[in-house]
């Protein structure tokens, strides 16, 4: 079955600066693939090729098997790919429900259909498994966690295949953050291919299912999460790979080469 999302050979480049060169990327439906990498390793720049801000320059890019063109994050949203940021973009003084139709209010007859736009932001939530006091609040009274399961609920309203989470858990506390990876898990649940952004690999070890590293605008590995330490996740995000970790690799493969029985073997 082929990925719903494959990147192959992405090059972009900003005047002198190669931001990507030849990087590639797949997600698959029901899959959380990890985006990790140090600052100035291409991660910004890899969000805006897939949510079509800024194309790249060479390569090829397959939506459930065919080549497409995403030129704009309005061909980003009609794949089916949706994008929340690590601003979120919520207007504090709007309700729950003002902030998750914002822009594609529902009308009827010419005027707002606020029944409506109720019941659909109730039925949303609660299919997600999100509690919030009322959908009625303004987003200005809501903790930090439950403005970023807000603003990935108004990413769903498309029914996208593929979600980006840029940063989630970024500035959460302990109870939020396990609430957005929750969250997250419920998204893999349902069938969405999301790809996570993040710098903190205990989230991503605890939610991700691959791990993609970047390093200077290149492919530095893929990672299985659930059988790689994160000692080897992040020898790959800061080119370390002469550590103890390696070592320890390069020592058992020479021994096996060489005939000679590994450590801990008879």
């Amino acid at each position: 079955m082929a990925p719903v999302l494959a990147l192959e050979g992405i090059s972009k480049r900003f005047g002198a600066v190669q931001a990507l060169s030849d990087v590639s990327l797949e997600v698959s439906e029901g899959e959380v693939v990890a985006l990790v990498g140090d600052n100035g390793a291409g991660k910004s720049t890899m969000i805006k090729v897939i949510a079509g801000v800024g194309p790249p320059d060479s390569g090829e890019i397959r939506w459930e098997g065919r080549t497409v063109t995403i030129g704009s994050p309005g061909e980003a949203q009609a794949l089916g790919i949706a994008t929340v940021y690590q601003d979120l973009a919520l207007c504090d003084n709007l309700d729950v429900v003002g902030n998750l139709f914002l822009g594609s209010e529902l009308r009827h007859f010419g005027v707002l259909d606020e029944v409506a736009m109720e019941k659909r932001s109730r039925d949303l939530l609660n299919t997600l498994s999100i509690k919030i006091p009322s959908v009625r609040i303004p987003v200005a009274s809501l903790s930090g966690g439950q403005r970023q399961t807000v603003a990935i609920s108004r990413s769903l309203l498309g029914a996208p295949k593929v979600v980006m989470l840029d940063e989630p858990t970024a500035a959460l506390g302990v109870e939020q953050t396990a609430q957005v990876l929750d969250l997250v898990e419920r998204l893999r649940g349902q069938g969405h291919g999301v790809i996570l952004i993040s710098h903190n690999m205990v989230d991503v070890k605890a939610v991700a299912d691959r791990i993609a590293v970047l390093r200077l605008g290149r492919n530095n590995g893929f990672f299985d999460a659930k059988q790689t330490s994160q000692e080897e996740i992040i020898a790959a995000i800061t080119g370390a790979t002469d550590n103890a970790v390696t070592r320890r690799r390069a020592r058992s493969e020479g021994d096996q080469a060489e005939g000679n029985p590994t450590e801990g073997n008879p």
